[in-house]
């Protein structure tokens, strides 16, 4: 996995091997430090407040609000008619995505192979391989079109991939603290030291029942698929995002390994933080429970529901779903 939250640290310590370019080689091959020229230069985002809440089948399938009665809490993403394509090929992949989170709550998306799930994950977090084409993209207020991958990670925004990239010579310890102290900087907070440091991940590592041997080791070297995916959580408890993006972090684990990984990200989850999953299957969902779920087909979200569309779907499949 690379990156603060995987896009932030730029290694400038001597002692410390360093990729001809950090941003590039800590998550994304052959990465230019520029979004793409045609994500930038797109309308100016227009905040307007969701009028129709998700429901099962709801018309606007990708909304939220809160409840009538409750406090009214802060919408954390809100994407409007986004469309992007793949870079090298100019083939479009995302229809226009529409999709709004709020503070507390957890999403997930599910779809077939290639319904543009994980392409619309990275299109958020500024992967270089795809172009936004249309729409707008507000994170907390901000437009996120126009920041760097690095920057969107400073405000709090963290994807966890699929398959986390190793980063020989690099110690987790230091890669963590420095992408940990990269968004306190942002935050106007103190850094930490190696020692102050140390106090802070330690329950972070006992949380995820990962062994303490494991900050001596470099950034995913060697790991195995579950250890992969438990050090991708421990970043994101050591940046304290406020939008985690986790794609398929059930894949390849077993029970105790996913049991884990799913008790930790519960844990991090307030009322002022927001998940948005993608995955495959049902099991995620039994030990994170997501309040919407969404079906995402030809690079758009087509119904949103509650955690039974889930369970239709692993009943039913997806052409029970279509049909419905």
């Amino acid at each position: 996995m690379a990156l603060s939250h995987h896009f932030v640290p730029r290694f400038s310590s001597s002692s410390l091997p360093t990729p001809k370019s950090p941003v590039v080689s800590l998550r994304f091959p052959n990465f230019s430090t520029g979004l793409p020229a045609r994500s930038r230069g797109l309308r100016p985002l227009i905040r307007k407040p969701p009028s129709v809440r998700a429901s099962v089948a709801a018309e606007l399938p990708a909304t939220s609000q809160p409840e009538k009665g409750e406090a009214s809490p802060r919408v954390l993403l809100e994407v409007r008619d986004l469309t992007a394509v793949i870079a090298e090929t100019n083939q479009e992949i995302l229809h226009g995505v529409n999709l709004t989170i709020y503070e507390g709550e957890v999403h997930a998306v599910m779809g077939r192979n290639g319904s543009g799930k994980s392409t619309f994950s990275k299109v958020l977090v500024g992967h270089p391989d795809y172009e936004v084409t249309g729409g707008s993209v507000g994170f907390k207020g901000n437009n996120l079109l126009e920041m760097e991958p690095e920057e969107r990670s400073h405000v709090g925004l963290f994807m966890s991939f699929q398959s986390p990239v190793e980063i020989p010579g690099v110690s987790n310890l230091e890669f963590l603290r420095m992408a940990s102290n990269a968004r306190k900087v942002k935050l106007g907070l103190p850094e930490l030291g190696p020692i102050e440091f140390y106090g802070y991940i330690s329950p972070k590592l006992a949380a995820l029942n990962m062994d303490p041997r494991f900050l001596d080791r470099n950034v995913n070297e060697g790991f195995s698929g579950g250890e992969k995916k438990r050090n991708e959580i421990l970043q994101l408890a050591v940046l304290e995002a406020d939008l985690a993006i986790l794609d398929e972090i059930d894949s390849g684990l077993d029970v105790d390994a996913l049991q884990d990984v799913a008790r930790a990200v519960n844990g991090l989850l307030t009322s002022k933080n927001s998940v948005l999953m993608i995955t495959h299957y049902q099991r995620l969902l039994d030990y994170i429970k997501p309040k919407y779920v969404h079906i995402m087909e030809d690079g758009r979200i087509v119904r949103t529901g509650d955690i039974s569309l889930a369970k239709q779907l692993e009943q039913e499949g997806y052409k029970g779903i279509s049909a419905s």
